[in-house]
């Protein structure tokens, strides 16, 4: 049977450093060449997926973006595409009424831009901004309304809850939305993306563009509940939260131990 397996990154793949290990590495180089179908799925861009993952040199599909795009790993061709598809111009406007501003992700003359206004930046912004200093797609904007430019498909709010949350529960139902609070630095973040695109969906679509008949994954997040419940298996890291477990076929090592990689190498072929 044609299998795809699709593994979470932070918290699952990637170790507590935000690195795969050399052994996660050779395991999935390894297997890869042997036959196996494997992507993985993160709420990362395809530059700071890679960053992290950078010894998995093999040619996977990507599932970046929540679900947005699925990429070629080695061409960085775009596989499969989820955009906006009615005007977000407006729900942007409704942000900057309620005093919060955003970074904006779109293709702007064909470039993959991440667009903010510097003086409008939250503290915790800032600290996400900080630590994607060089990247080329950074694009400081000196106006809220040139955050609407390009062709957009994500759109990320660092801020306080009382302010983020009403504007998820208004918009969750319109659009996929995530409003949690990031595993690293501890803020509250409302990402905001076309309806079609998640990482459940994005499976779907790579599970019949590949021609596959069963998924396995594995996952650590209660983001991650959607990917299991359309997962013919789905294998919970040991430090995975533990409404993800309930859904889980297993629980497997945690990510510190390399769970993913070592049940792969135990189960892959058997």
């Amino acid at each position: 049977m044609k299998t795809l397996y699709v593994s979470d990154l932070d918290g699952t793949l990637l170790r507590n450093n935000e690195r795969t290990s050399d052994f996660t590495n050779t395991v999935i180089n390894d297997l890869t060449e042997r036959g196996m179908i494997f992507s993985y799925a993160t709420a990362r861009s395809l530059v700071t997926a890679k960053k992290a993952t950078e010894g998995i040199v093999c040619k996977i599909p990507l599932i970046v973006y929540n679900g947005a795009f699925v990429v070629d790993n080695v061409t960085e061709d775009i596989l499969i595409a989820n955009y906006f598809e009615t005007s977000i111009e407006e729900v942007l406007d409704d942000l900057f009424e309620n005093k919060v501003y955003p970074i904006v992700y779109a293709y702007i003359d064909g470039k993959e831009k991440f667009s903010f206004v510097p003086e409008l930046c939250t503290k915790g912004m800032r600290t996400f901004l900080a630590s994607r200093k060089g990247d080329i797609r950074t694009n400081a904007v000196n106006v809220v309304n040139d955050l609407k430019s390009g062709d957009l498909f994500y759109i990320t709010c660092i801020d306080k809850q009382y302010k983020l949350k009403p504007l998820y529960e208004k918009y969750k139902n319109v659009f996929h939305c995530v409003y949690h609070t990031e595993m690293y630095t501890n803020e509250q973040w409302l990402e905001i993306m076309p309806l079609n695109a998640s990482k459940a969906n994005a499976i779907r679509q790579l599970k019949a563009l590949l021609g596959c008949e069963k998924i396995v994954a594995f996952g650590d997040g209660k983001n991650d509940v959607d990917m299991f419940e359309l997962a013919d298996e789905g294998y919970a890291v040991e430090n995975a939260h533990k409404d993800l477990k309930k859904y889980a076929t297993d629980i497997i090592l945690s990510n510190e131990k390399d769970g993913v990689a070592q049940w792969l190498v135990q189960n892959f072929g058997s």
